[in-house]
């Protein structure tokens, strides 16, 4: 390796080995100035389809209606009312198909509230507001795979 960079072959077999026998989605260990991070999507997706197969198409409409006007690039990533994804998993904006979403675009919301769900390992994680506001962006349409850090929504 010519970048320098010094690291563990073996500890990443290990680790990544304890990642399929235990179903995690990744796992990290750190020591003084070294860390190792392993991680991995789950075919969440394909478990995710026939979900949303039952979705009526009415469901997906208002995401799929306001997503040309964001722009995720043009999104400050240090604002404090940007939500991000805590995991990697699929997003919900609805707690069940064809019922209607958690928030929409221009709601007002207090601290806490849920926004969406992202599932994980077949489990269904909320993900709440930061703070109260009013929904200004909606960054994700349901059904999406996201990842760790990944904007959501912005509550300002």
């Amino acid at each position: 390796m010519t970048s320098g960079i010094q690291f563990d072959a073996e500890a990443i077999r290990k680790l990544a080995e304890i990642l399929r026998e235990t179903d995690l989605t990744e796992i990290e260990i750190s020591e003084k100035d070294s860390r190792i991070r392993v991680a991995r999507i789950l075919p969440a997706v394909t478990v995710a389809a026939p979900v949303m197969a039952a979705a009526p198409a009415a469901v997906a409409a208002p995401a799929l209606a306001a997503a040309p006007a964001v722009d995720p690039s043009a999104i400050d990533l240090k604002n404090p009312g940007l939500v991000t994804s805590p995991m990697v998993g699929v997003a919900y904006l609805s707690p069940e198909p064809g019922t209607p979403q958690f928030v929409q675009l221009g709601a007002t919301v207090t601290q806490g509230q849920t926004l969406l769900l992202i599932e994980a390992m077949k489990t269904f994680n909320q993900i709440k507001a930061p703070r109260a506001g009013t929904v200004t962006r909606i960054l994700i349409e349901t059904g999406t795979p996201v990842e760790y850090g990944e904007p959501l929504v912005l509550v300002e």
